[in-house]
């Protein structure tokens, strides 16, 4: 079953009219740009280490505490309701680079929003942005194998920026919804952009 494509901006409703959907995968996936060539033919970069997280975040958008972070040095928050599958180091080979289990409906009832985010891990000692990756994008997948319900392909220019806010499932009522964002930023790690949100 294919998904449905977003836009920058727009919201899709994720559970009213899939009824029983609990457990979602979010999928992250990206590949390396093709290297600049030198005057001496190509030019080798370095893998570019591209890192997804989530931040559960409160009713007011804040980090309640962090274990609320799920990222590659914290796998899970305390429920277990968020799993990372864990780090790619590359983001060659087809698919989702990183993967994110959200039980949907085990996520404790002070967590309104799930934020998904990708730094490039040590960006700055590498030189590296995401100027230098391609083909990036987020998706929604029904975690009983019914398939993709929602891609958003990040396709802006994200030159300089080691960063991307890519999108968010949040709270509508008793149901979920997933907004996409595409939002860079110049955070260098995960937890300087976590502290955004204290």
């Amino acid at each position: 079953m294919a998904g449905i494509n977003l836009v920058k901006g727009q919201k899709i409703d994720l559970t009213k009219g899939n009824a029983g959907l609990s457990n979602v995968i979010v999928g992250l996936g990206w590949d390396p740009a093709e290297p600049a060539r030198g005057f001496f033919g190509v030019k080798k970069q370095a893998n570019v280490d591209c890192d997804a997280s989530a931040l559960l975040l409160s009713e007011n958008g804040k980090l309640l505490n962090k274990t609320n972070l799920v990222c590659f040095h914290n796998k899970q928050n305390p429920n277990n309701s968020v799993i990372h599958s864990g780090d790619n180091l590359t983001g060659d080979g087809d698919g989702d680079d990183e993967q994110i289990k959200v039980n949907l409906k085990a996520i404790p009832s002070d967590v309104h929003k799930v934020l998904v985010v990708v730094n490039i891990y040590d960006a700055v000692n590498r030189k590296q942005d995401f100027g230098m990756i391609k083909s990036a994008y987020i998706r929604i997948m029904n975690a009983a194998g019914s398939g993709e319900l929602v891609r958003f392909n990040l396709t802006d220019n994200y030159t300089g920026f080691t960063a991307l806010i890519c999108g968010e499932l949040y709270r509508h009522g008793e149901e979920w919804k997933f907004a996409a964002i595409g939002e860079g930023s110049h955070a260098a790690h995960i937890n300087q952009l976590a502290e955004r949100y204290i």
